[in-house]
C-alpha cells in the first residue's frame, strides 16, 4: 500500500493534499514541503477540565514571580529572570553554545528547584562529560536521553520538576504529530504539548532549536508565535565571543543583548562589552572610527572600519558587514554628492569589528567619516568617538541619549567626542572631555583633517 503524503506550508502550518505554489492562508510563495502521513492511531486530546471566564480584577499577575538564573548577562536579556510557566526558545548555529548556556544554568537554577533536562540528541554518558566540564554538581537535576515528548512530559510531572529543558525541538517525538520527527506537523504538536504543560503545571520550559541556512529557525513559524521569549545566539564559531539577541520576549525588551566569551570552562559574562568590542583596534590607521550605540538599555562602543580601492569591475561595489546595506549605499552617495567625493569607481567596505550589528542611525556620522578618512588618507585622533545621524542634504541631526554615550566613552578614556549641535546642551557633565558640535558632514570631516595626520603608506 502506498504511503500517504501531505503538502504543509512551513511558515504558518496549513496543510494540503497535493503541492501549492501560494499559500492561500499566509499567502507566502513556494514554502510547502510534502510529509508521510503515518496510520498510527492517535490518543485523543481532550480537555479534562473546563475553565470559566474570569474577571481581569480576579487574575493574579505573574509579572513578579521570576527566578534569577545568576547569569546576569542571561538576567538582563530575560527581562530580569524567568518567569514562572514561561516557554523560551534558544536558536543559534550548530556549536555556538546554546547546550551549554542552558546546562550551564542548571548549576544556578537547581539550588532551589527540580530540573529535568532532555536531550534527543547526546546519551547520558556525553551530557555528563558535558556538565563534568562545566563543573555542574547540583542534586537537583535529572538527565533522560529521550525523542517521546510524551515519555518526557510524564517525566516532569512525575520528577515535579520547577524547570524542564527539552534539547531539541527538532528531535522530538509526538503521538499526535502523525509525521515524523523533524517535519512541520511534529514541530507545532510539539511546541503545542509543552505550551499546554507549561501553562497548566507553571513548569519553565526552555526549548533548543535549531537553524536553517538562511540563520531562521527551521520549522513552521507558528514555533516562534506560540512561545514566550525567542532568544538567538550570533557569533562565529571560530572566535570566542557570543552575543545573545532577544527576537521576542512577552515579558521584558526585545532591544537587550547580552555577551559572552566561550572559555574551555563554559561561558563566561564579559561585563564591559564596550572594552571587548574595540579591543586590538590599530593605532594611526585610516578607515577606522569609534562610536556608540544602544543595545537596549545598555551603551556599547564599537569600531567601524572602511576600505576603498579602485574597482576592477564594471560596477563598483559596496559590502557592509554588521551594518544595514542599503543605508551605508546612502552614506556613499551624500559623500559623493555634498563632498564631491569621485567614488563611482571605487569599491567601498564597511566592517563592524566585533561582530556587533548596528541597526540604529545614530552612527550614521561615524560610517561616513570612516569612509573619507581611508578614502582621502587622514587618521581620525585615536582618542574620539563620533556620534550623530546624518540626512540625505548632509545635515547632522541630533540623537537619543547624548549623555549616556559621552559617559560610556569617558569610562574608557576618550578624551574628545564629536556630536550634534543640537545634543550639546543636554551634555551637561563633560568632566573634561572635549565636546565638538557640528552641522553637516562637511564640517565634521574638516575637523577631523585639521586635527589628524596623514596616514603613512606602508612600503
Amino acid at each position: 500500500m502506498a504511503e500517504k503524503t501531505k503538502f504543509v506550508c512551513i511558515e504558518c502550518g496549513y496543510e494540503a493534499v497535493k503541492w501549492l505554489g501560494k499559500c492561500p492562508s499566509c499567502g507566502r510563495w513556494n514554502t510547502f514541503e510534502e510529509e508521510v502521513v503515518e496510520t498510527k492511531k492517535t490518543k485523543a486530546r481532550g480537555i479534562t477540565s473546563f475553565d470559566a471566564p474570569k474577571k481581569l480584577s480576579e487574575i493574579v499577575s505573574m509579572s513578579e514571580k521570576r527566578v534569577v538564573t545568576h547569569l546576569k548577562e542571561l538576567d538582563r536579556v530575560l527581562g530580569g529572570g524567568l518567569v514562572t510557566g514561561e516557554m523560551v526558545l534558544v536558536g543559534g548555529d550548530p556549536g555556538i553554545g546554546k547546550s551549554t548556556l542552558l546546562l550551564q544554568i542548571c548549576e544556578y537554577l537547581g539550588k532551589s528547584q527540580k530540573i529535568l533536562y532532555a536531550s534527543g540528541e547526546e546519551s547520558l554518558s556525553q551530557i555528563k562529560i558535558r556538565a563534568d566540564r562545566l563543573k555542574i554538581t547540583t542534586e537537583n537535576l535529572s538527565l533522560l536521553s529521550e525523542t517521546s515528548l510524551d515519555k518526557i512530559i510524564e517525566a516532569a510531572k512525575d520528577e515535579k520538576s520547577g524547570i524542564l529543558i527539552v534539547d531539541s525541538i527538532q528531535t522530538m517525538f509526538s503521538e499526535d504529530g502523525g509525521s515524523v520527527p523533524g517535519s512541520v506537523s511534529q514541530v507545532r504538536e510539539c511546541t503545542h504539548a509543552l505550551m499546554r504543560f507549561a501553562k497548566q503545571s507553571g513548569t519553565t520550559v526552555l526549548i533548543v532549536g535549531h537553524v536553517t541556512k538562511e540563520g531562521s529557525i527551521a520549522g513552521p513559524k507558528i514555533l516562534e508565535h506560540m512561545v514566550d521569549c525567542v532568544l538567538y545566539f550570533e557569533g562565529e564559531r571560530h572566535q570566542s565571543y557570543r552575543i545573545l539577541r532577544t527576537i521576542k520576549n512577552r515579558f521584558g525588551s526585545t532591544n537587550e543583548i547580552g555577551v559572552f566569551e566561550m572559555t574551555d570552562t563554559g561561558l563566561a559574562e564579559v561585563k564591559n562589552p564596550s572594552e571587548m568590542m574595540i579591543s586590538g583596534r590599530p593605532e594611526n590607521a585610516s578607515g577606522s572610527v569609534i562610536t556608540c550605540t544602544f543595545e537596549g538599555t545598555r551603551p556599547i562602543l564599537a569600531e567601524i572600519q572602511a576600505l576603498s580601492s579602485p574597482t576592477g569591475f564594471g560596477n563598483a561595489r559596496r559590502m557592509a558587514t554588521g551594518l544595514d546595506y542599503n543605508r551605508a549605499i546612502m552614506l556613499v552617495a551624500i559623500l559623493e554628492k555634498k563632498l564631491g567625493y569621485n567614488m563611482q569607481n571605487q569599491d567601498v567596505y564597511l566592517n563592524i569589528a566585533g561582530g556587533l550589528k548596528i541597526s540604529e542611525p545614530a552612527t550614521d556620522l561615524a560610517a561616513v567619516m570612516a569612509i573619507a578618512s581611508n578614502y582621502k588618507n587622514f587618521i581620525v585622533d585615536y582618542k574620539t568617538v563620533i556620534l550623530g545621524e546624518v540626512g540625505l542634504t548632509g545635515e547632522v541631526r541630533s540623537i537619543t541619549y547624548p549623555e549616556k554615550r559621552v559617559n560610556e566613552a569617558k569610562k574608557l578614556g576618550f578624551t574628545r567626542i564629536i556630536l550634534p549641535y543640537d545634543n550639546i546642551k543636554s551634555v551637561k557633565n563633560a568632566g573634561g572631555t572635549e565636546i565638538i558640535g557640528v552641522k553637516n558632514v562637511y564640517q565634521a570631516i574638516k575637523y577631523c583633517r585639521d586635527n589628524g595626520k596623514t596616514a603613512e603608506i606602508p612600503n
